[in-house]
């Protein structure tokens, strides 16, 4: 019966901590400095004024292609500029019932293609060779 009522002492009761209390204190004096020396250098480079960060930024560039319309397949020709996968299949089937394109204002004979579309096209179609031309 003596064991059951057995006082505790305090170091019982108290958690066993994974640092010493002088390991404790001497992390908590590190982590006071390195925040000194953080707020020391964000009030010299400008604090609340905003100019913490410079951002430099590149003019925004475009990646430039050319297609043949007279080889490509239509997941390539629907990378142009207006022109979808629906439009880039009218393209294919017209070249395959008429034979290639010798210049680029003949896109204009397939069914959804205007001067307005052409115009914004003629920038990603490969020059035509001369080799498909027509002997004159």
């Amino acid at each position: 019966m003596g064991d059951k009522h057995q006082e505790r002492r305090p170091e019982d009761i108290a958690p066993r901590l994974w640092l010493k209390r002088t390991d404790q204190a001497t992390t908590a004096a590190l982590v006071c400095v390195a925040l000194a020396f953080m707020a020391i250098y964000w009030w010299r480079q400008g604090g609340l004024q905003g100019r913490l960060i410079e951002v430099k930024r590149l003019p925004q560039r475009t990646a430039k292609f050319q297609v043949d319309i007279n080889t490509a397949a239509w997941t390539e020709l629907s990378q142009i500029p207006e022109i979808g996968e629906t439009l880039a299949r009218r393209i294919i089937d017209f070249r395959e019932q008429h034979g290639p394109f010798r210049r680029p204002e003949e896109l204009l004979a397939v069914p959804g293609i205007g001067s307005r579309t052409l115009e914004r096209m003629l920038p990603a179609i490969k020059p035509l060779s001369t080799d498909d031309a027509p002997p004159n």
